[in-house]
């Protein structure tokens, strides 16, 4: 039995990556690197979620890697919403996690995308991204992340993983919208080596009062 499952979870594994691979193919500049992301990167990423997490947006869901990493965080399939522009990875994801809300569309129409699904009104704790921020323009970075924090509530955290040895989201992108950074964790362990990242509202620090004389 043990045998059959494992035989499974490879053919499962193995139809992923080839379906992967060949959207890699078909736009290498849209899909980010040649295979889904390690569970090591899923773990890492799934450490920056508060305990307290109980709706999360993903954005740029792929084969589902951090789709099922959130599903086994404990989040409830209909507290979370996967968007994915890639219509075969769209369909993909639907036939794989079909009690979640799985939308394709771009993340630059998060919040109009996720209202209908009551993820603007009930915002979200957290979000979770595999998007190429790097190849992007900084236009189409400040409108996506703007969309997003739309929809994430006043402390909510957005988690993105990066490639490159440098913060993904540029410095004027993260001024203009009032957001601090922090560089989480890094693996070998994925193709290629991933960086995560975290970002949050700036929250000002009351100044206090003098003390009358």
């Amino acid at each position: 039995m043990t045998g059959m499952m494992d035989s499974k979870n490879t053919d499962e594994k193995n139809d992923q990556n080839w379906t992967f691979f060949r959207q890699w193919l078909k736009n290498p500049m849209g899909v980010a690197a040649i295979s889904p992301s390690s569970p090591q990167l899923a773990r890492q990423m799934m450490a920056e979620l508060a305990d307290d997490t109980g709706r999360v947006i993903e954005l740029g869901g792929g084969t589902g890697v951090f789709t099922q990493a959130l599903l086994e965080f404990g989040i409830k399939p209909a507290d979370l919403l996967v968007l994915e522009l890639n219509e075969e990875l769209h369909q993909h994801l639907q036939k794989r996690f079909p009690e979640a809300h799985v939308v394709c569309g771009d993340a630059r129409e998060i919040f109009n995308l996720a209202k209908p699904l009551g993820f603007a009104d009930h915002k979200a704790d957290a979000i979770v991204s595999g998007l190429g921020f790097l190849s992007m323009p900084r236009q189409s970075q400040l409108e996506i992340i703007s969309a997003a924090f739309e929809c994430l509530k006043i402390d909510g955290r957005f988690v993105q993983f990066t490639y490159g040895p440098a913060n993904p989201i540029a410095r004027e992108v993260l001024d203009t919208l009032g957001l601090s950074s922090r560089r989480a964790s890094f693996t070998w362990w994925n193709v290629p080596p991933a960086t995560v990242y975290v970002y949050n509202r700036r929250v000002s620090r009351a100044i206090p009062a003098r003390p009358m004389r």
